[in-house]
Parts: C-alpha cells; structure tokens; sequence
C-alpha cells in the first residue's frame, strides 16, 4: 500500500515491469516516460487515481499495458504505442475517456487536465525489480533455498523486506528458449486472475537476468505428495485437489476472452499452499489461442506420459491436449503410478490399465494401496445406507 516512487524512474534499462495487485495509491509518475526501454507495464488492479501521463507515449518499444480496474480519469493518450492498445488494457477505469475503439466515452472540454505531482514514499511492498535486490531475497540464490528445477531455470525461496515469503524463478539463460519462455509465462499470467492460478508478484528483466517472482507454495508440489514416502494424502484431499484442478481448467478454456492452453499438465506442476488448496504454474509453454481458433501448432513439446497423442504426432495444440492431460493426472492421483511407471508392461499405458480394470470390475487392484482402507469404510457406510 502507497504511492509509486519516482525512483523508478531510475531504472532506465528495465524492459519488464510489474506492480499489479499491490494496493497502490496516488498518480502514475511523470517519470515512466522516461523509462525508454519498457516493454510490458501492469499496473491492473490497484487504486491508483489521476490521469494516465502523456509521457508514456514516448515509449516506443511498449507492447504490453495494463491499468485495467484503478480509478484513473481523464483522457487516454493516443500516440506510440497507445494507438495499437485494446480495451483489455483500460478496463475498469469509469471516468477514462477517448478513442470510441477502446469503449470509453469520448473526452468533453477540462477532461485532460491531469495532476503531475508524485508523491515521493516508500512501499510497504518492497518490490524486488533489479537483479541486486533478488540476490538478497534468496540469500545469494544459495543451493539451500532451491526448492525446484524446471525445464527453463530454477526456482527458490525468498524473503522480502516486509518479511513476505515468495518464490523466485530464474530462467537459465544458457538454455535454448529460456527466455522466450519468460515471455510467454509473464504475459499469460499478468492478464488471467484466478484463485487457483498461481499469481506473479513481480518479475526482473535485462539483457542477461530474467525472474519471477510467484506466491510461495509452503507445502510443495502433488508430485511430492503422490511419490514421497514421507508424504501421504487422503481420498478427500485427493479429490479437492483434482476438483480444484478442473477448475482453474475451466477459466483457462472458457473463463478468459480467448482460451489459453497451459500445454503441460502434471503433478510437478500442481503446488498446494498452506491451507493445502492446489494451485495450476508453469505457464512457460502455454499458447493462447486466436478468436474462433480451436487449434495451433507448436514445436515445443509438454512431458512424455502426459502429452496428448496428437501433440507428439503433429505439434496440435488445444484445450482438448490439456483435458488429455488432467485425464492422466486424474489417474495417477488415486493409482500413485507415473504414466511412465516401471511397473506398466511395455505394451500397456497407465491409461489402459485404469480403462481394464474399470471395464472388468478390478478398479480395486490399480488404486492406490494406501487408500484401500478408507475405500473400504466408503463402502462399508454406504451399505449400511
């Protein structure tokens, strides 16, 4: 909570910068104008008030911006790169006003009088935007803070000022593709807000140092929880945890104005907070698809075992590949087998053993062993019924 300091205004070579969901108050500075690098800009919903400042069309290389659900007023600027803007950007603002394309009423006299004072405080939130102040965070990325590692970097625990715990995930930039997985990671998950979805806090980005910072997950991935011995989650856990799944499923295909595809649906990739409700990350190869666009091609292929066939086979990707997904994660949840099991015989899948034994009444035989027992009480209560 409070105003943005001008002394953003210092970081002239940041091209990625995100304060969205931080209870801001006061103006957009002046000063952004200034920050000639910017490429993608989200200050969506906080309660910062004014008008949005000329200054910001002088941001030529500017391809993402989001003021969306403030309380801005005034004229929206049109020149730069506000003249290839959408509405998606300036939604929730009721007294914004301008180019009849953005669906704003159009500006009447004394609409574009803007306040240019910026009232200079320091943020309860203390933001980590420079590489420095991540180094700190996480205790010098120190191998003891590690608490993941993906296919473009790796993830880790940090503190910030406010004593606020976050995870951090750094992109290897050494990797083919890293960084461009950034990109698409940052940009699906600024613009989609779901309680199961987990949310970016704040991101660095420069020519060598790409990160995130994400909510921290204190209790760990459900791949943990299904193969650990040490961890151990009962049938109503298990069936929250699918059921959230589907959920946030349902936002990414049909709960945004464009259906977004994660493209890599998986245990590693369900983390459970402290409540141990489960929340959907990893949004590195998702694709968002066009208007009345049911399918694209990719050659960034998801995790042998959960990938959908027609993925594998031609590069199709749709919400169908992620339903193909959840349908084996849905199996391995209750089996506590990988698909890629070293128990499966060679020429059967997790997928047609779960199908046998449903279709010759042994379902009892592929469930989880350790959920025998409550199964059996289910059962038990049921007849007495």
């Amino acid at each position: 909570m409070g105003d943005i300091p001008n002394s953003f205004a210092d970081l002239n070579v940041v091209q990625y910068l995100s304060l969205s969901d931080n209870r801001l108050q006061g103006h957009i500075p002046e000063s952004f104008g200034d920050l000639l690098s910017l490429e993608f800009l989200d200050l969506s919903n906080n309660s910062l008030s004014g008008g949005i400042p000329k200054s910001l069309e002088k941001l030529r290389y500017l391809k993402f911006f989001n003021v969306s659900f403030n309380g801005l007023q005034g004229e929206i600027p049109n020149a730069g790169p506000f003249a290839n803007l959408s509405v998606q950007s300036f939604m929730g603002n009721e007294a914004l006003c301008g180019a009849t394309r953005l669906q704003v009423p159009p500006c009447k006299a004394g609409d574009t009088k803007r306040s240019r004072k910026a009232i200079v405080t320091i943020l309860v939130y203390v933001l980590p935007i420079t590489g420095s102040t991540l180094l700190v965070a996480t205790d010098g990325f120190d191998k003891s803070n590690l608490i993941g590692i993906g296919s473009y970097g790796s993830v880790y625990r940090g503190i910030l000022a406010d004593g606020i715990k976050v995870a951090v995930k750094v992109f290897n930039k050494n990797l083919e593709g890293a960084f461009h997985s950034f990109e698409s990671e940052y940009e699906v998950m600024s613009n989609i807000r779901h309680r199961i979805l987990v949310k970016i806090i704040s991101c660095c980005s420069n020519d060598d140092f790409k990160a995130l910072l994400l909510d921290y997950m204190p209790n760990g991935s459900l791949e943990m929880w299904l193969h650990c011995d040490d961890h151990y989650l009962d049938l109503l856990q298990r069936l929250e945890v699918v059921l959230d799944i589907a959920s946030a499923l349902e936002y990414l295909h049909q709960g945004y104005s464009a259906p977004i595809v994660h493209c890599d649906i998986k245990p590693s990739n369900v983390l459970l907070d402290e409540n141990m409700v489960a929340h959907l990350s990893d949004f590195g190869i998702s694709k968002l698809l066009g208007e009345e666009q049911s399918v694209t091609l990719t050659k960034t292929l998801a995790t042998i075992g959960y990938m959908a066939p027609e993925v594998g086979r031609e590069g199709k990707v749709s919400t169908k590949g992620d339903v193909y997904s959840y349908g084996i994660l849905l199996m391995e949840t209750f089996t506590r087998k990988r698909p890629t099991d070293e128990s499966l015989a060679r020429d059967v899948s997790l997928k047609r053993l779960v199908r046998d034994s449903l279709l010759f009444a042994s379902a009892i035989e592929v469930v989880d062993s350790n959920l025998l027992g409550e199964l059996m009480n289910v059962i038990l209560q049921t007849s007495d019924v």
